[in-house]
């Protein structure tokens, strides 16, 4: 089945056509500005690049530029759009609205609209982006997968926040998490490299990017999460302050006279890694800085380490064991520093870290070990593909239907 994937920002918009039988990439791209003025920036299935500035005051207008380019003779890949069989949209989140992936039809975007208020950022992107597709491709099946859907087989206990019962009634307050559908992709990559069915393993994954979050994969479901009620919870990311005590932010509030707006722009944009280094929110400048001798770039670093090495060693208890340790996404898979800072002493845990195999771990293709052969926990570097997951689920639940 041929599915375009579609990942919408408010200016933005990402997209992947995908052979699902082959699973490839037949071409992949993203439309920028969108709303201002418009770039898109197209690859096809040779790698070979291809740009233009063109306007796209709306979603709509760039779903269209995203098809045209698809079937244009010299940089597409399909001959017209009758050959794309499904979209599959990412949705960051879902609340207790959807529990699974759903197709869309029905009062699915009513329910999908009451998202809004507790991820507004997103949720309003996501609608554009479906709005879009509906406009330029009306009879094709779309489905949304939402991030938060893996994080679903959480027991209470670990979802659950200790606020008086009422509260979660009334407005659904409790940990969601977020990442799932990576999560869910490289838990099962490591399955197979272990060589055992998933029902069968404890694995930790560590989502580390810009956003980042640690998830505890036991059974191939996940029992507990970093991320919270929204993706501000968890690990220093690079502009997110993650867990603190709750206490700081009225007290924040009150010595800078912030609203409750204002507060949340602070947390989520001028914290983190940004906050602490005073140098950038991109890990790449930080451990240059880190290398240099600044002192703040250093502690930025170590506070992200050293919060990722507390959730392995939490989950491991929970999960009375692991078997595997996976990093993924950005800096996951590009920072050899980042790896080291978490897993050097590590021993009590199973883990004999590689620190060469872990140096020459640069953009891997595929599983790569960073522990020692005779590791009791295996760590690996995975690459992630989220587009892959939702153009997979995309098929499974259009495929259902027919």
């Amino acid at each position: 089945m041929y599915v375009l994937v579609v990942n919408a920002g408010s200016s933005s918009l990402k997209y992947q056509l995908m052979d699902t039988t082959a699973e490839k990439v037949l071409a992949k791209g993203v439309c920028e500005r969108i709303g201002i003025d418009g770039h898109i920036e197209h690859k096809n299935e040779a790698g070979e690049k291809f740009e233009r500035d063109i306007p796209m005051p709306n979603h709509s207008v760039a779903i269209q530029i995203v098809v045209d380019t698809l079937t244009d003779p010299e940089m597409g890949c399909i001959k017209d759009m009758s050959e794309i069989e499904a979209v599959g949209h990412r949705a960051a989140h879902g609340g207790n609205y959807f529990s699974d992936n759903v197709y869309i039809e029905g009062d699915v975007m009513d329910r999908f609209e009451l998202c809004r208020e507790i991820a507004p950022l997103h949720t309003g992107p996501h609608i554009m982006g479906i709005h879009g597709c509906t406009s330029v491709m009306p009879n094709v099946p779309q489905v949304i997968v939402f991030d938060t859907v893996f994080h679903k087989t959480m027991p209470d206990y670990a979802y659950m926040y200790a606020i008086p019962y009422d509260m979660y009634e009334k407005y659904s307050i409790r940990r969601y998490g977020f990442h799932g559908t990576s999560h869910c992709y490289v838990a099962n990559e490591m399955a197979k490299v272990l060589g055992r069915p998933i029902e069968e393993t404890k694995i930790i994954t560590c989502h580390i990017g810009n956003g980042s979050s640690v998830t505890a994969v036991k059974g191939g479901k996940c029992i507990d999460t970093s991320m919270g009620f929204t993706p501000l919870a968890g690990l220093e990311m690079g502009t997110r302050c993650g867990d603190m005590d709750p206490a700081v932010v009225t007290y924040i509030m009150k010595k800078e006279g912030y609203t409750p707006d204002e507060m949340s722009n602070f947390m989520n944009k001028k914290c983190g890694l940004l906050g602490v280094s005073g140098v950038s929110s991109d890990s790449r400048e930080l451990e240059a800085a880190a290398k240099a001798g600044n002192p703040r770039a250093i502690l930025a670093a170590n506070i992200m380490a050293y919060g990722i090495k507390k959730y392995i060693g939490s989950y491991t208890a929970a999960m009375n064991g692991v078997d595997a340790i996976v990093f993924t996404a950005g800096i996951g898979e590009n920072n050899a520093d980042m790896r080291a800072r978490v897993c050097r002493d590590m021993e009590f845990y199973g883990i004999e870290f590689d620190e060469e195999a872990n140096i020459n771990t640069y953009k891997p293709a595929g599983p790569m070990e960073i522990s020692k052969p005779g590791s009791k926990t295996k760590v690996y570097v995975i690459p992630t593909n989220e587009e892959l997951m939702i153009a997979r689920e995309t098929e499974k639940i259009v495929s259902a239907r027919k």
